[in-house]
């Protein structure tokens, strides 16, 4: 295991912190805001020396800044080093990129996307900005962790992706990375060698933050990194998506989280709302939610309101039919009840009822 041989001082990542409190980047649609990770766990665990850090990083994130023009895409890189049993872990969040992590050693819990692994020393992980992810269960361990966020622009799949500048891979390996991430539902490889030399090399370059010359090191370690990553994509077998990259994905994601979300349901949606929440045009988004559902959208989403409905009658007992109706996007309590007989066979009151007994 490498020496660490610079390690943030928590007061001084806590003025990092306030001074690089610009407006955090999120993911905005038209009726929610996901912000970004925080990382408030980690952030406190330094501060209370319960581990080692060190990392560079822009926005929101924790570390030394990086310069503005200074190996632009990078939203934060850098490791942990947790000699101990840990009091915190980092929940459900997403990130402004893709994330590739390595786990040096120790064992951690690691989930996306509803998924559960136990990562062991030599994994790496991979996950795109549209997927919710976390790290514990809900502590960690004794670990150390290595990571690379990269904003290459995109939010969702159907999103243009923009490469920085400064990586020297060739656009057909790029689109072969980009056409990877988009088309494997894999989420945990085994590193390579080389993948584990790179990250290594990351961790030192990290720790010589103004030394002359750390930031040329770290971009040809980086890049060293990118085509290490590919030669395990080409290498390992890979779990291919049952949806197609891009927009049929996109769509997927949208009503998986729809119907999971009683503050989404509750919006007021309309086809163009949804398709636009999508980057897609109305017929494009109907054809998708067609092939995926076997309904038109709004048939859908009313299908997940009264299942919704029904949950919070069986666990809201004090909620009246209309707080019920309003809770979950109907305009009416009678029109509400019009459609629960339908699916439930008996008005809402009456459902609400039987459960009493």
């Amino acid at each position: 295991m490498a020496i660490i041989r610079f390690v943030l001082d928590p007061m001084s990542l806590t003025q990092q912190l306030a001074a690089s409190s610009v407006a955090t980047p999120a993911f905005q649609g038209p009726s929610h805001s996901y912000l970004a990770d925080a990382c408030d766990p980690l952030i406190k665990a330094v501060s209370a020396a319960q581990l080692k850090f060190a990392a560079l990083a822009r926005w929101h994130y924790p570390g030394c800044r990086l310069d503005p023009d200074v190996l632009l895409g990078i939203s934060s890189i850098g490791h942990w080093d947790a000699q101990r049993e840990q009091e915190w872990g980092l929940p459900w969040h997403r990130n402004e990129g893709i994330e590739i992590g390595f786990l040096e050693s120790g064992v951690v819990n690691f989930a996306v996307d509803g998924c559960d692994f136990t990562l062991h020393p030599g994994d790496i992980t991979v996950t795109r900005p549209w997927q919710l992810h976390r790290m514990g269960k809900p502590t960690i361990g004794p670990n150390r962790f290595h990571w690379l966020i990269l904003d290459v622009g995109i939010r969702s799949p159907v999103h243009s992706w923009k490469w920085p500048n400064w990586l020297l891979l060739s656009p057909n390996e790029l689109e072969q990375i980009k056409t990877h991430l988009l088309e494997c539902d894999q989420h945990v490889w085994r590193a390579s060698a080389d993948m584990r030399h790179c990250f290594q090399e990351i961790s030192h370059a990290v720790e010589r933050n103004g030394d002359v010359g750390y930031a040329s090191r770290l971009a040809i370690k980086i890049n060293d990194l990118l085509l290490s990553l590919l030669d395990i994509f080409r290498s390992q077998p890979v779990v291919v998506s049952d949806f197609s990259v891009g927009s049929r994905q996109t769509v997927h994601l949208f009503l998986a989280r729809l119907a999971n979300d009683g503050n989404r349901l509750a919006h007021p949606w309309s086809v163009d709302s949804m398709a636009a929440e999508c980057d897609l045009k109305g017929t494009q988004f109907v054809r998708y939610v067609k092939e995926l559902t076997n309904q038109p959208p709004l048939h859908y989403l009313i299908q997940c309101r009264l299942e919704y409905a029904a949950v919070l009658l069986r666990e809201k007992r004090g909620m009246t039919m209309t707080d019920v109706a309003l809770a979950c996007g109907f305009a009416s309590s009678q029109y509400f009840a019009t459609l629960f007989r339908k699916r439930f066979c008996m008005p809402p009151s009456q459902f609400h009822s039987s459960l009493r007994k």
